[in-house]
């Protein structure tokens, strides 16, 4: 029998006892005493803080570096990430490279999806699984150069104590109701934002569609994002995991991006990142390819249906390259103030000319996957 790694106490105190509180002795006080609309508004505000500061600091500024970030922003994410209780930004930060750079090997992914749900859960931090590496930030050394990380790191347990019982007791006080706010904002509160981040460790690899890639275990759930402020386009996130935004489309659920975004338009984060929409678009298509293809393979004439879809999907990539060439030619013909006007109006016709031809073959290849998928 293999010898499992020593039980981390600490961390088995903190989810058993917050826990227990969460789910028993504030259901018990609420049924005594009764909570009121503070209790449910300081709540949602304090979960929100928490969740946020771990989506925008700890993951897309400080494990991806998908933007820069104000002094102030980060200050606000560090204490936020330590009132969430989930180690230091740069532990965190850390942890989460490592589970990127090594997804789904069981040996090295720290909280790998292949060894099922409850490790990936919740699981790797209750035994010490990665001892040997734990005080190993050689891939973090940017973030070794960020004062603001470097301070929450050294003084986290401090920090932790601080935002998990000064804040409750503070809103106890304004309130007249201390108890009721440690077990709101204290241990309801924490076992909420624990459990909606681990769900992206865990379901975010079990539950939900592969639009991008199925290289991964990753997967997009519009569920788990509007619980996890945007983090359930995981399947998006891990192919492009620099790019700012999580859900790239309008209409997909995804506040952290848009906090982002406004603290672009305050002045307070710079050079946003994203993926070339080329990329995301030929990944897309060829996610499509691949399950179309899979679809006929016991269709009596799959071979003729085969070579139709690969032929569609031949001719929109062409036209796609075609499209992004042109409309990269128009946009640097802009910025060159010496180009003439004639060159630039027949750079603007070839470009409506490649765009209507893309629409064309991005409907005619959407038609053919609608088909046979």
């Amino acid at each position: 029998m293999t010898n499992k790694p020593p039980l981390i106490w600490l961390n088995i105190t903190i989810f058993s006892v917050s826990f227990i509180l969460a789910t028993v002795v504030a259901p018990w006080y609420g049924w005594q005493f009764g909570y009121g609309a503070e209790h449910w508004i300081w709540l949602v505000v304090c979960f929100s803080f928490c969740n946020l500061s771990i989506t925008t600091g700890y993951h897309r500024l400080w494990s991806h570096k998908a933007f820069e970030a104000h002094w102030l922003v980060r200050l606000i994410c560090a204490l936020g990430g330590a009132f969430a209780l989930q180690n230091s930004a740069l532990h965190w930060a850390s942890d989460h490279r490592v589970h990127h750079k090594f997804v789904d090997q069981n040996d090295k992914d720290p909280y790998s999806a292949k060894r099922g749900f409850w490790f990936s859960h919740i699981g790797w931090m209750l035994r010490s699984y990665n001892a040997a590496t734990y005080d190993d930030y050689s891939n973090c050394r940017d973030l070794q150069k960020d004062g603001i990380a470097m301070w929450q790191h050294k003084y986290y347990v401090a920090l932790a104590i601080l935002m998990n019982l000064g804040v409750p007791i503070l809103l106890g006080l304004i309130y007249n109701d201390v108890w009721g706010m440690l077990l709101m904002i204290g241990a309801v509160r924490l076992v909420l934002n624990h459990h909606t981040t681990f769900f992206i460790n865990s379901l975010a690899h079990i539950w939900g569609k592969q639009p991008f890639t199925d290289r991964n275990t990753a997967r997009d759930n519009g569920i788990l994002a509007f619980f996890t402020f945007g983090e359930g386009y995981h399947n998006y996130h891990h192919i492009f995991e620099n790019d700012y935004r999580n859900g790239i489309y309008w209409w997909q659920y995804d506040p952290t991006k848009w906090i982002i975004r406004l603290c672009a338009w305050l002045g307070l984060a710079t050079k946003l990142r994203t993926a070339p929409a080329i990329k995301i678009e030929k990944a897309r298509a060829q996610m499509s390819l691949k399950y179309a293809t899979s679809k006929v393979t016991q269709l009596p004439n799959q071979h003729a249906i085969v070579e139709t879809i690969q032929r569609e999907f031949d001719a929109f990539i062409t036209e796609l390259h075609n499209y992004y060439d042109v409309k990269k030619q128009l946009l640097e013909s802009k910025k060159n103030s010496a180009a003439q006007r004639y060159e630039l109006s027949v750079l603007k016709a070839r470009y409506q000319q490649v765009k209507a031809e893309l629409l064309e073959k991005r409907n005619r290849w959407h038609q053919v996957v609608a088909q046979y998928a």
